[in-house]
């Protein structure tokens, strides 16, 4: 779930990041990635990045498995059933609701009045607002999709969940922001996020905040 085009507009007009800076976060993540236990159909799918099944696993840690679009993380002795069902709930997003662009089924994991939170600071509130942000992505890059989550976890109340995912696309058509045009590339992206979603009772999640990086993005197609 990322990358409005005022987002893309911050992006633009920010000064250079010192090398590393922007991905400190993400280095965290890919710390935690190394030591857990990856659900082997996946690890054998995941291209690319961090996720390689020739990572070394911690003996005995294998309680969060990773799951892909086409081997599915299956529950755990670690979750409790509704920690596990958001879970999945949140595979089915990505998987199926975002990359197929069912917006219609976007209710199923997001309350009516969700507040979103993107990198850049600004919330969006409702579904229809967090669509429009949402369909940015396919405007440049129509093979826009997330089919693989390495690392997914939670809290045993199932309020709280933490899932890595990676986009991956083609940049193919003009890019606009704003009253600037970036004209394709043909290049391709596989963009690291995360995104922490806090849950109610109802199983749907009532915030969400988003990261990653957008100049990684804009260096990877060739955009910056």
């Amino acid at each position: 779930m990322i990358v409005g085009e005022s987002v893309m507009m911050n992006v633009l007009s920010a000064p250079k990041l010192r090398e590393g800076d922007a991905s400190h976060s993400l280095r965290s993540l890919r710390s935690y990635a190394r030591r857990s236990q990856y659900n082997p159909q996946c690890a054998n799918k995941l291209n690319g990045g961090i996720m390689k099944s020739r990572f070394v696993v911690a003996a005995g840690d294998d309680h969060w498995p990773a799951s892909c679009i086409d081997a599915l993380a299956q529950a755990t002795s670690a979750m409790t059933p509704v920690l596990a069902g958001n879970l999945a709930n949140f595979d089915d997003l990505d998987f199926h609701v975002y990359t197929g662009q069912h917006w219609e089924n976007l209710h199923k994991s997001h309350a009516a009045d969700i507040v979103v939170y993107y990198p850049d600071g600004h919330t969006t509130t409702g579904i229809p607002a967090h669509i429009e942000e949402l369909n940015f992505m396919w405007t440049f890059a129509p093979d826009n999709r997330i089919t693989e989550h390495p690392v997914r976890f939670g809290t045993a109340d199932g309020r709280w969940t933490a899932v890595m995912g990676y986009l991956d696309g083609t940049f193919t058509r003009p890019m606009v922001i704003g009253d600037k045009t970036i004209q394709p590339t043909g290049r391709k992206y596989h963009l690291a996020m995360s995104t922490l979603g806090h849950w109610n009772s109802e199983g749907t999640m009532s915030e969400e905040y988003l990261f990653w990086d957008n100049d990684s993005l804009m260096k990877q197609i060739g955009a910056k």
